[in-house]
């Protein structure tokens, strides 16, 4: 399954619902899906900058794939992180760099988060991409 088939996926997922309420019931949801981040990183290295509640990511890569895991102490932050985790884990560094994640605007989910996560969210991205980049620099020496 591509990045696009995912999003695709999430956009499905989303539209079965008429109003916000559910919709964050959804992520509440998905947070409960995310696998647990081995508590040894829930240190200020994994922190990501620029989010207002507490968010923990790590990357590791694995036969040319980065596999992402991270964890949050807000519910909706931490569906919004295992949503991106649905569709930028195990996928080769390229793919992440270039990825287009257009399902953020496509849900609705821009419009219908607080300044404060929007901006999370943005830093969420912003680290996996960045982590993506230094595998793939690293794995090109």
């Amino acid at each position: 399954m591509t990045i696009q088939d995912t999003q695709q996926e999430i956009i499905s997922e989303f539209e079965i619902f008429d109003d916000w309420m559910d919709k964050y019931n959804f992520l509440i949801d998905q947070s409960k899906e995310l696998p647990a981040i081995d508590p040894k990183y829930k240190t200020k290295e994994y922190l990501i900058e620029g989010c207002q509640s507490k968010v923990w990511l790590r990357a590791d890569y694995q036969n040319g794939k980065v596999k992402f895991t991270a964890d949050s102490d807000a519910i909706i932050t931490k569906g919004i992180i295992a949503l991106l985790i649905r569709i930028l884990s195990d996928r080769k560094p390229d793919e992440i760099i270039n990825a287009n994640l257009d399902f953020i605007d496509k849900t609705g989910l821009r419009q219908n988060l607080s300044p404060t996560r929007s901006n999370g969210l943005l830093s969420m991205i912003k680290q996996m991409k960045l982590y993506a980049i230094a595998f793939k620099a690293k794995n090109e020496k």
